[in-house]
């Protein structure tokens, strides 16, 4: 083997030079690189071709039997000992191709790694959640609005951190974390819908792998677990509210709305002669939606990622009157722009509210629905036409693929039932509660 003197002598002189042999292949060579500095290299011919592999610089202040690089580079010794790495790894995998094939492998390994870390970077739980929004709003559910209010203020900007992970790393104590800091700003409701909301966002990307029906863009998240999926509802916030306006409340509120005027009174009787529905659905009714005798709304309570189902309710000669009276107009009915937008469900309960004054102790809008529920029952209405009517969904596999019964006239005969229910009850001391 030739010193290191030689070998810099050599390169100086402008020559490659062959330092050793290498056990088991390949030889340790050096050159002189235009910058002046000398770079060793391990080569080798396999299968007709013959290979390079760079190892380092010459450190010519290091000590010439260190067998490890210094900072500044190798000694002879040290790019001896590389090199019989370097051929050792060649021997070793020699039948599958040896260093030029595994070198390769590293090449396209490293650039997997690399475009991985390009989509985690840009497949966030915030994008998730953000793709999820957008689908909703595509299939025409107007959750995204609630979806995209709850992802912003209790997952994006309480928990940027987390938000800005990639989708498929953030783990169940994350989600649970989320739904714990809102549960103790004393929001048990929001708190289950933020669990509710992320996990049919994971789900619809887990789905993606196998239901055609959802977009492309979600199987690039590459979900596999739903951790959402595992984390506990707060049941109390669930509970649903168990005071149904009475017969006779209900009697009152229809007594204190029947005569007021304008467009207030006829959208606040509307809502109750159609069976109390959902008010954020009835609002949202749209002129084209209309018909002679009846009008549809779209339910878009279900199945995450599905879209809205139609819910046709007839009318009854009074809420033919009361939808009249509100002046359909332009794409939405029940406006106060000409049709341009739609009056607030919020706008409407409080209407409601304002309307009743302190004539029904603890009064809200929601009790108007399930006090129609109550009424009906009352009247020996079955609960497969209440459910029909207030849209409560269709369970089981003949009434989803087999019945096609529309229950249109079972549904106007509840509505006239729940009309007469609603007037006063002749004798009947208790007609309407005494204000305050």
């Amino acid at each position: 083997m030739k010193t290191a003197g030689q070998v810099i002598a050599e390169l100086e002189a402008g020559k490659f030079s062959r330092i050793t042999k290498v056990i088991p292949h390949g030889s340790l060579e050096a050159r002189k690189l235009s910058s002046g500095a000398v770079s060793f290299y391990w080569r080798v011919t396999a299968g007709g071709k013959t290979l390079r592999e760079p190892i380092g610089t010459y450190d010519s202040t290091a000590s010439p039997k260190s067998l490890k690089p210094s900072e500044r580079g190798y000694s002879v010794q040290a790019a001896i000992r590389a090199a019989e790495v370097l051929a050792q790894r060649h021997d070793t995998h020699k039948a599958d191709g040896g260093h030029a094939v595994l070198k390769q492998a590293e090449k396209v390994a490293r650039a997997k790694a690399v475009a991985t870390a390009a989509d985690e970077r840009k497949y966030t739980l915030e994008s998730l959640l953000d793709d999820y929004a957008d689908h909703l709003e595509a299939l025409g559910r107007k959750a995204h609005k609630d979806a995209r209010s709850i992802f912003k203020l209790h997952v994006i900007e309480a928990w940027p951190d987390v938000a800005a992970l990639p989708a498929q790393h953030v783990t169940m104590e994350q989600v649970a974390d989320m739904m714990r800091r809102t549960l103790e700003m004393g929001k048990g409701r929001t708190a289950n819908k933020l669990r509710s909301y992320v996990r049919a966002a994971y789900q619809t990307a887990k789905a993606s792998r196998s239901k055609a029906s959802i977009p492309m863009k979600f199987k690039a998240y590459n979900i596999t677990l739903n951790p959402a999926a595992d984390t506990s509802p707060d049941e109390s916030a669930n509970k649903p509210d168990k005071r149904p306006l009475n017969p006779d409340e209900m009697r009152a509120y229809w007594q204190t709305i029947k005569d007021i005027e304008g467009f207030k009174g006829a959208a606040l009787r509307l809502h109750l002669l159609t069976g109390g529905q959902r008010i954020e659905q009835l609002v949202n009714l749209r002129t084209a939606d209309i018909a002679a005798n009846a009008i549809t709304l779209h339910d878009g309570k279900g199945r995450p990622g599905s879209a809205p189902r139609p819910h046709t309710i007839p009318l009854t000669t009074q809420a033919a009157a009361a939808l009249k009276q509100c002046a359909p107009a332009g794409e939405f009915a029940i406006s106060t722009d000409g049709g341009k937008t739609h009056l607030g469900a919020t706008t409407l309960s409080a209407w409601a509210v304002e309307a009743v004054g302190d004539l029904i102790p603890d009064f809200q809008a929601k009790r108007i629905r399930s006090g129609v529920e109550t009424v009906l029952a009352g009247a020996r209405i079955s609960s497969e036409i209440r459910g029909r009517l207030q849209s409560h969904g269709v369970a089981g596999v003949q009434a989803r693929h087999y019945d096609g019964h529309d229950y249109m006239t079972e549904k106007l005969e509840a509505l006239k039932r729940l009309y007469q229910l609603l007037q006063p009850v002749k004798g009947s001391k208790v007609i309407a509660f005494k204000r305050a």
